[in-house]
């Protein structure tokens, strides 16, 4: 899971992100309010994690554009120093998930990112069979079948086309896919990218008539969308 992390103590930050690369998430810290917002309007990451009193823009502030323009299922930790009872009522008020107060334990900042990414992405969990309508995928073998016929996939293609369904009608940018399904080889050209949501699309005919459709967002990225009527 990709993780935003916003507090202007680069310890913090560093501490945060030490637990969550730790546990297999790709963590990005963020020093600045603003600069989370830029990133925001051209990055997707599946949680913030922002602290509530930054000097340039409030957690508040962010957490009310984040709201407005993101996803409703993004979880939003906050981070608070105060443990008084106004900040944190405002904090849940204003749209946030969960709270911690500092100074932050690992395990309990561990346990609460958890909670919420298992709730906000339940389909997300490690289970055998994935199902999608008419299309199965077995995470653990990386078989896919559609209506009951085994579709020829490699790995990077099963990988692609899993992360696509699991994120249906979302836009995902480039950079976002890279990391889900390249890991950390930025080093791929971006043409390879290209190519293999062309053979997605076309292994799984993911067209109109078909019911969904795989298509480029521009300058973003790519989404999957379900045709209805």
């Amino acid at each position: 899971m990709r993780i935003a992390v916003l507090d202007d103590d680069r310890s913090q930050t560093d501490l945060v992100c030490q637990v969550l690369n730790a546990a297999g998430h790709f963590c990005h810290p963020f020093q600045s309010g603003k600069e989370l917002l830029n990133q925001l309007r051209r990055e997707s990451f599946d949680m913030l994690i922002i602290d509530w009193q930054v000097p340039d823009l409030s957690g508040a502030d962010v957490l009310r554009w984040a709201r407005e323009k993101l996803p409703a299922n993004l979880p939003v930790l906050f981070m608070t120093s105060r443990s008084g009872e106004d900040d944190i009522v405002a904090g849940l008020a204003a749209g946030a998930d969960d709270y911690m107060i500092k100074p932050i334990r690992r395990g309990e900042l561990l346990a609460r990112v958890q909670a919420l990414l298992r709730r906000a992405y339940p389909s997300q969990n490690p289970i055998e069979q994935i199902q999608f309508g008419n299309f199965i995928f077995e995470a653990r073998t990386g078989r896919l079948t559609v209506s009951g016929t085994p579709i020829e996939v490699t790995q990077k293609e099963f990988d692609l086309a899993l992360l696509f369904f699991r994120n249906l009608g979302r836009p995902l940018s480039r950079a976002y896919i890279l990391e889900a399904v390249w890991a950390r080889d930025v080093e791929i050209p971006s043409r390879t990218m290209d190519t293999h949501v062309s053979r997605v699309r076309s292994k799984l005919q993911l067209r109109p008539e078909h019911g969904f459709r795989l298509a480029p967002v521009y300058s973003y990225g790519y989404r999957l969308e379900q045709m209805t009527g």
